[in-house]
């Protein structure tokens, strides 16, 4: 029996259409028609739009270097088609859902109608809607093991770890109205199988040769160990709860992995000089401490390591979990084990970074139940707060909550302001390894703004921020890449040569050592290419927000995504729209856009200047940052560039530096730059004091 809908629930539902029916009016293009393609066609960049890990699809020697593939998810050409294709779907059971394929989009008013319909009951949960399993033996009844993710209609079991997408799950409700059985469970195919079993049999290995803490027969061992990684405090009570091994070979702490259903053994993490799991961290979703949480427990503590959830559990005795992936990422299909929680208290680490990604993850999680601990002085990362002998009850008693209806004095921003004092190194964002220069002026890569990128054409726009991505890319910084004039391949190619700072083609047995150390990098890729619809790149986006947690994006560029087709006074409209959209999205998404735009038709010899980027003069009114990168071959020699900085909304500092370009690595950050570099700015120092604009070296403020 459906159940029936409440009158604040159908006050919801009806905002939620007027919305979306806003939504559809706001924009003048329409959705292009096309079919979604098969892998050959995202490989070579075209198709139609997804946001997934660009990887190989074959499998490496060896149980440390585990190739994984993006889950296949199914397109509903036409539901009759769907149905007869369910039967042999293999739903996945061992591990939890990473998609990577175009999936249309779908509201939580959608899957509430058709679940009525469909006579399905259903209650709302926080970050789910919660119904009987259909993958369940015998008939569907309560308790409600199936989640159904509100943001992207994907589905989970909990019971049987049954997994899909939302057309999935819809074929699945047509094989019950059939009579049919629903669909068996079985494992992935054979190559996916072959990995599984190999990290299993991996994880086990280690397991079975790690050593309990509490059973080191050394005693004087026992406390060194337990010195070497700050957890002398910490009980052998705890950790023999915990399971936590050491594994003398590694000198590393190992942190178990069990799966929820049967308690074997899935994986494990091992904590040394360096983090490694089993299987690799695309697959390992892991929320540590998870079985030893009760059915009844309506709070819980996420920490961003183990050993904090360690500490967390030991001073308060709250039910503590730590997130896979720490700071960096909390994966959709960890929501429904967090779904029987009232309250959520986020306590990821000890700086702005964390600090910032605990309000993401409460976006997430639903800001009504979260709660926050602030990084401070008297409020550092757990373990280190118990080492310490703070009190952590009081501290998580002093947890903020995630959301305010409105503020309305100083006083509930004064805690703010502070923080952005005390931190201001860390509010000035993430520093570039390989650009210093670029760090005096901008002071580092903040979330949330816009930066737009311009030079003249064959000076290596693509080339220079390619490397600007990876070098953020590099220190954590989630990055999906937008790509629609060159295809993933190429792009993927420049990228790894520039990682490896090496032409890779003269040394193709190192090909595999620098492929598997690329892939572990946060780094995603559009599979579009050539003219899009904004709506179905901002859908795109958002997409990928939600599930990676994506923190910077890069279109290159804007007028290939626009394409040829307006008049021009229609393409400065609509560039104009296109801007200001993604201006919007940065700031709701707290995400760094980075937005390529060709300049106009200018003489050569000139230089360029904000003024030159095509189109109205919204482009540099809305950004943040200006960066342009000035050709100056012809005066200077072939390979002689320079970077300006000509906005700078954070603090103001603009200037122009040199940059070096490396044939062989295609890079603008070789080594010979650096000491060139003091010798350009010496040089041109005095010219710098006449350019009213900002010289070679130079920073000023507007």
């Amino acid at each position: 029996m459906a159940a029936p809908a409440a009158p604040e629930e159908e006050e919801e539902e009806k905002q939620e259409e007027e919305e979306e029916e806003r939504g559809r009016r706001a924009t003048k293009w329409r959705r292009p028609p096309g079919s979604t393609r098969g892998r050959e066609a995202e490989a070579r960049g075209g198709g139609e739009m997804a946001a997934g890990p660009l990887r190989p699809y074959r499998a490496a020697a060896g149980l440390s270097a585990i190739w994984s593939r993006g889950g296949v998810m199914m397109m509903m050409v036409g539901m009759e088609k769907a149905v007869g294709r369910l039967r042999q779907r293999r739903f996945k059971r061992a591990v939890l859902p990473e998609p990577a394929a175009s999936v249309p989009a779908v509201s939580v008013t959608e899957i509430r109608r058709y679940l009525r319909e469909q006579g399905l009951p259903f209650h709302d949960g926080h970050s789910c809607l919660h119904a009987p399993s259909l993958f369940t033996p015998g008939p569907a009844a309560p308790p409600f093991t199936l989640f159904i993710d509100k943001t992207t209609g994907g589905f989970l079991c909990t019971a049987t770890l049954a997994e899909g997408t939302w057309q999935d799950l819809q074929a699945a409700v047509e094989l019950r109205h059939r009579g049919l059985p629903p669909p068996s469970l079985h494992e992935d195919d054979e190559e996916e199988e072959d990995e599984g079993r190999r990290a299993r049999e991996a994880a086990r290995r280690i397991w079975e040769r790690a050593l309990p803490l509490w059973e080191l027969l050394d005693e004087e061992e026992s406390r060194a160990t337990k010195a070497a990684f700050g957890i002398a405090q910490l009980a052998d009570a705890t950790l023999k709860r915990f399971g936590v091994r050491y594994l003398r070979a590694a000198r590393a702490l190992v942190f178990p992995w069990f799966a929820p259903r049967d308690g074997a053994l899935r994986g494990l993490k091992l904590v040394g000089a360096t983090e490694e799991t089993f299987p690799r961290f695309d697959a390992y979703h892991n929320l540590f401490g998870l079985p030893l949480v009760g059915r009844r427990d309506t709070e819980v503590v996420l920490t961003g390591r183990e050993l904090d959830a360690l500490a967390l559990h030991q001073a308060t005795g709250v039910p503590s979990l730590a997130l896979p992936r720490g700071a960096t990422c909390l994966p959709p299909a960890l929501l429904p084990y967090l779904e029987q929680f009232k309250r959520v208290t986020l306590w990821l680490g000890d700086d702005l970074r964390s600090w910032e990604a605990a309000k993401l993850f409460a976006r997430k999680l639903s800001v009504k139940r979260c709660s926050l601990v602030r990084p401070g002085d008297l409020q550092p990362r757990p373990l280190e707060a118990l080492n310490r002998g703070l009190n952590l009850t009081k501290i998580l008693r002093a947890a903020l909550p995630a959301g305010h209806k409105s503020i309305v004095s100083f006083r509930q921003l004064r805690e703010e302001v502070f923080g952005e004092l005390a931190n201001s190194e860390q509010v000035a964002g993430v520093k570039w390894a390989r650009f210093p220069e670029l760090n005096k002026l901008l002071k580092g890569h903040r979330k949330g703004e816009l930066t737009v990128f311009t030079g003249p054409t064959g000076s290596g726009k693509t080339t220079f921020i390619s490397e600007y991505a990876l070098d953020l890319c590099t220190q954590g910084v989630c990055t999906l890449w937008g790509s629609f004039e060159i295809n993933n391949i190429r792009l993927a190619k420049i990228m790894l040569t520039q990682f490896a700072a090496r032409r890779l083609e003269d040394q193709l047995e190192l090909y595999d050592e620098w492929a598997d150390r690329f892939e572990e990098l946060p780094l995603y890729f559009m599979t579009f290419h050539g003219q899009q619809n904004i709506k179905t790149v901002l859908d795109t986006m958002k997409h990928a927000v939600y599930m990676y947690d994506i923190t910077h994006v890069v279109v290159d560029n804007l007028q290939f995504m626009m394409g040829h087709e307006q008049l021009s006074a229609d393409r400065l409209a609509a560039q104009d729209f296109i801007i200001g959209a993604f201006r919007k999205f940065a700031t709701d998404n707290t995400c760094h856009i980075t937005l390529i735009i060709h300049p106009r038709k200018e003489d050569d010899e000139k230089e360029l200047q904000t003024a030159s980027i095509f189109g109205s003069a919204k482009a540099s009114q809305e950004a943040d940052n200006v960066l342009i990168l000035q050709d100056r071959k012809l005066t200077t020699g072939p390979g002689k560039r320079y970077l300006q900085v000509a906005k700078n909304r954070f603090d103001g500092d603009v200037g122009v530096f040199p940059l070096e370009f490396s044939k062989a690595s295609l890079t603008f950050s070789s080594s010979k730059s650096k000491a060139k570099l003091k010798k350009v700015k010496e040089e041109k120092a005095p010219a710098a004091k006449k350019d009213p604009d900002g010289g070679a070296g130079g920073s000023s403020k507007p």
